[in-house]
C-alpha cells in the first residue's frame, strides 16, 4: 500500500507539474498580484513532502526504482511547455547561436546590428502593428540605429553575465541542435542532468552505508522541476559538478575533485562556496587544480575579449542591489544600507573559516550544506535556483530541514513582498535551528527543573 500511495503522489505531481507548465500563463513577478502558479507551486511543495514521508514505509529496491521513476516522471513533466518564471534560457540559446558563428558572446550585445543576421525568429519576433507582443517578448532599441527590436532575451541592450563554462555548454547544445529549436533543448540538459544527480546520490548514498531514499530530496523535488529543466538554468549543471567535486574529494581524489571544483565555478561563480569543506589540512591539491582549471576554461576568452569577460557581472550586481546592501533583506534590518554588505560578508567569511577548521574532506556533507545554507541566508537571493546548489548536500546528510531555506527563496520569488519575504527566511532559520538543536540532543530546562535533576549529595 505505501508503493501504491508514494506512486500515486507521484503521479499527481508529474500531473500537476505539467499543468502548471502548459496551461498557465508566464509569471510576470512584477504584476504584484497573487496568480495561479503560487498556489500550484504551494500544491507541488505539499504533494513532495508527503511523497517523502510515505517513501518512508517502502524499503529496499522498490525505494530505488520510485525514486528514479519519480525522477524521470516529474523531470519530463517538466518539459511540457516553455519557461514559465524566467527568460534566462533564451540568452543561453543566443550565446551558443553566436558562438557557433564563430564570435565571442562577450564582443557584442543582442541587441547590435552587427548579430543582425543571427536573428532567429524565436528569439526576434517581427513587431506586429509597430508594437512586439508575447509573453516573453520584451521591448528594445536597435543599438546605434535605435529601431525596435522585440526579443524573448532579457537584457538584451548589456553583454552576457555567464562565465565560460557555462558559455561553452551553451555553445555545446546549440551544436547539436542548431538555432531553429526553441526552448525544449536546455530543457532535456536540465533532465539529463537532474537524472544524472540523483543516480550519483543513490550511488554515493548505497555505497556510504546512508539511506538511499533521501536521493528523492534531489529526484523528486518541485525546485529541480521547474528552476532546473522547466526554466532551465544553468545552476543545475553546477549544482552537479560541485557534487562531484565532493564525491572525488571524499574518495581522497583530490587532483581531480579540485578540477571539478574549478569547473563547478566556472560555469556559474557561485559554487566558490563550496570550497571550504573540501580544503581540510592539506588543501593545496584542491586549489591548485580548481584555479588551473578555472583559468584555462576563461583564457580562450580572455585572449579574444580581454576584461570583457566580466561581462554585465558588475553591472548586475549593482542593479541587484548587493553593492549598497538593499537586497540582504534580514541583514538590512539592522545594518542598513552598504553596511549589510560588509556585514553579509563578514558572516560568510566566518562561516567559511569555520567550516574549513572543522569539516574533513573524507565526509564533507554537512560542511557543504551549513556553508551553502548559510550563505543563502545571508545574501537572501530573489532567485531560488541559487538552492540547487544545496539540495544535493540536503540528500547526503539527511537533513530534511534545510528544505526550508529553498522554500522560503520559491515564495520570495513567486509573491514580491520583502515583508513576507522576511517573514519566510525567518521562519526558516528559527525552523532549521531549533531541529538542529534536537538533532545535537540539547535539552533546554529551567533552573528550577535543572534543581530537580540535579543528583542529591
Amino acid at each position: 500500500m505505501r508503493i501504491v500511495f508514494t506512486t500515486v503522489l507521484l503521479a499527481l505531481s508529474a500531473i500537476a507539474t505539467a499543468l502548471s507548465v502548459s496551461a498557465l500563463p508566464y509569471y510576470d513577478w512584477k504584476a504584484g498580484q497573487l496568480e495561479p502558479l503560487v498556489f500550484v507551486t504551494a500544491g507541488l511543495w505539499a504533494l513532495f513532502a508527503l511523497s517523502l514521508v510515505t517513501l518512508r514505509g517502502v524499503s529496499g529496491r522498490a525505494s530505488v526504482v520510485l525514486v528514479l521513476v519519480g525522477s524521470l516522471a516529474i523531470g519530463v513533466a517538466a518539459m511540457a511547455g516553455p519557461p514559465n518564471t524566467s527568460t534566462d534560457s533564451a540568452r543561453y540559446a543566443w550565446d551558443g547561436i553566436v558562438q557557433n558563428a564563430g564570435i565571442s558572446p562577450y564582443t557584442y550585445v543582442p541587441s547590435d546590428p552587427a548579430l543582425e543576421e543571427l536573428r532567429t525568429d524565436w528569439l526576434f519576433p517581427a513587431p506586429v502593428d509597430g508594437e512586439c507582443v508575447g509573453e516573453r517578448i520584451m521591448t528594445v532599441d536597435e543599438q546605434g540605429t535605435g529601431d525596435l527590436v522585440c526579443t524573448a532575451i532579457n537584457r538584451a541592450t548589456v553583454p552576457t553575465i555567464y562565465p565560460p563554462a557555462s558559455e561553452l555548454v551553451f555553445a555545446g547544445v546549440r551544436a547539436i541542435t542548431g538555432a531553429g529549436p526553441e526552448y525544449w533543448p536546455s530543457q532535456l540538459l536540465g533532465l539529463l542532468v537532474s537524472l544524472g544527480v540523483t543516480v550519483l546520490l543513490l550511488r554515493a548514498l548505497q555505497k556510504s552505508g546512508r539511506d538511499p531514499r533521501w536521493a528523492a530530496i534531489w529526484g523528486w523535488s518541485p525546485l529541480v522541476a521547474t528552476e532546473g529543466i522547466t526554466n532551465s538554468h544553468i545552476d543545475i549543471v553546477s549544482a552537479l559538478l560541485l557534487l562531484v567535486a565532493s564525491l572525488l574529494v571524499a574518495s581522497g581524489r583530490r587532483w581531480l575533485g579540485g578540477a571539478a571544483l574549478g569547473a563547478s565555478i566556472a560555469t556559474k561563480l557561485i559554487p566558490v562556496i563550496g570550497a571550504p569543506a573540501l580544503l581540510g589540512r592539506r588543501p593545496l591539491r584542491v586549489i591548485v587544480a580548481s584555479v588551473a582549471v578555472f583559468f584555462v576554461l576563461y583564457i580562450p576568452y580572455v585572449i579574444a575579449d580581454g576584461i570583457q569577460v566580466l561581462g554585465y557581472l558588475p553591472g548586475y550586481l549593482t542593479e541587484e542591489g548587493y553593492e549598497s546592501g538593499t537586497r540582504f533583506i534580514m541583514l538590512s534590518l539592522v545594518a542598513p544600507g552598504p553596511a549589510s554588505l560588509v556585514l553579509a560578508a563578514v558572516l560568510i567569511a566566518a562561516t567559511g573559516a569555520l567550516v574549513w577548521w572543522k569539516t574533513d574532506p573524507a565526509n564533507p556533507w554537512l560542511g557543504q550544506l551549513v556553508m551553502i545554507g548559510v550563505t543563502l541566508l545571508v545574501v537572501t537571493p530573489r532567485y531560488p535556483w541559487y538552492a540547487l546548489l544545496l539540495l544535493p548536500m540536503i540528500a547526503m546528510t539527511g537533513r530534511w530541514e534545510w528544505l526550508a531555506v529553498p522554500l522560503a527563496l520559491t515564495e520570495r520569488l513567486l509573491i514580491p513582498s520583502v515583508d513576507l519575504a522576511r517573514i519566510s527566511v525567518a521562519v526558516a532559520i528559527v525552523f532549521i535551528v531549533v531541529m538542529s538543536i534536537r538533532r545535537a540532543g540539547w535539552v533546554i530546562v529551567s533552573p528550577r527543573e535543572s534543581a530537580e535533576l540535579a543528583p542529591q549529595k
